[in-house]
């Protein structure tokens, strides 16, 4: 990359940006940062603090030496991503904002932005790299280099013309090397929490805030022997394997159900063990649980994805790879068989846990992320 080129970053008031931004500025680039105001709902609630967001990137790019603009992508954010968030959550699935919010804000809103302002380049501060394969003439996304903040997996929907313009500069970092730079150099926000609420929403109250926006109807909470053991609020405030939250203590089995669950070799015979969301029957509005982490409702040996998007631009063969159904999730041996351009399946060696529809199932060939689809049905041991 040759010296002196207009980048402009995307700022978030966080130090894995304003880290990002020094580090560009120091290889000689013009740099601008960008602020993006994505949400405007109860902005001034302790919750969702863009204001103390963007006085934070301000005083980064004042310590830094850089401009800084504030931009209002409030509009775009809930027509390309809260809508579909909406919808996805009414139907009983369980969507993953930060997904759709990098494809259709960071990386093309703010692209978009970018480019006109005369940038070259953008840059975030997403734990990932980009490499321009020199056999193919292709960029592909990598893993970050710090395992345990590898963010690939939220950014697999990129294509070749997103990724041609990207720079991921931390991905080259671990978080300890950032936290240790932005110390160093005097950054105010050097010691700031990272966030992890719903991208641009912030960190809230989350079935107060999803009960504004969806209607939801109680039902009954039924068990993998058919009894009824309680109620549920509404199917779209639960999603696969969510343990907390449920209301029904922990139900112990007697009689023909305590056999049958011991039959099954779950440990601790069903005396106390925690109860997990394992189906939602949108049909019936019932919402099925069982007990035990490891039970066989909760495994999944297959499962099929739709709305396909590949960084290449094009699918991989069909073989084996390593996928993850959720982040954080250890890369899992899979094998890869396409059904059309824009849906895949995937069977496992060892049954996953917890899939679910709605999330991603991200593929990987080693330290590549080739992309992913969203899950729309996993085979499992369901009543």
């Amino acid at each position: 990359m040759t010296a002196q080129q207009r980048i402009v970053v995307g700022l978030s008031g966080g130090v894995d940006s304003a880290v990002t931004a020094y580090l560009l500025k120091q290889q000689g680039h013009e740099v601008i940062g960008i602020f993006m105001k994505n949400w405007e709902d109860d902005d001034d609630s302790g919750y969702c603090s863009s204001n103390i967001d963007f006085v934070d990137a301000a005083a980064v790019a004042d310590v830094i030496g850089i401009e800084i603009e504030h931009v209002n992508f409030a509009a775009e954010y809930r027509d390309r991503v809260f809508a579909e968030f909406l919808r996805e959550y009414q139907a009983g699935r369980t969507p993953n904002p930060d997904i759709l919010c990098n494809a259709e804000i960071k990386f093309k809103a703010f692209l978009d932005h970018a480019m006109r302002l005369g940038a070259e380049k953008i840059a975030t501060g997403h734990y990932a790299r980009v490499r321009l394969n020199a056999a193919t003439g292709r960029h592909e996304l990598l893993k970050g280099l710090d395992p345990s903040k590898d963010q690939s997996y939220f950014l697999h929907r990129l294509n070749q013309a997103q990724l041609s313009k990207t720079l991921f500069p931390v991905g080259e970092l671990h978080k300890t090397e950032v936290r240790r730079i932005a110390a160093e150099i005097g950054l105010p926000n050097a010691k700031k929490k990272d966030s992890t609420g719903i991208c641009f929403i912030g960190e809230r109250p989350f079935r107060e805030f999803l009960n504004r926006y969806i209607s939801h109807e109680p039902g009954p909470i039924q068990d993998d022997h058919g009894r009824t053991i309680g109620q549920h609020v509404g199917l779209s405030f639960y999603t696969l394997g969510q343990r907390q939250g449920l209301g029904i203590g922990g139900l112990k089995a007697k009689g023909a159900a305590l056999k049958a669950i011991q039959a099954k070799g779950l440990r601790g015979a069903g005396e106390h063990q925690p109860w997990f969301v394992a189906r939602k029957d949108m049909a019936t509005n019932t919402l099925w649980v069982v007990q035990g982490h490891d039970h066989p409702w909760l495994l999944s040996p297959a499962l099929d994805a739709a709305d396909a998007s590949w960084c290449a631009g094009v699918p991989p063969a069909p073989g084996d790879y390593a996928a993850k159904t959720r982040y954080r999730q250890t890369d899992a041996a899979c094998r890869l068989t396409l059904a059309s351009p824009g849906a895949f399946s995937l069977r496992f060696p060892q049954p996953q846990w917890a899939v679910t529809p709605g999330q991603s199932a991200v593929l990987y060939d080693g330290e590549v992320c080739l992309g992913g689809g969203v899950i729309r049905t996993e085979a499992a041991s369901h009543p």
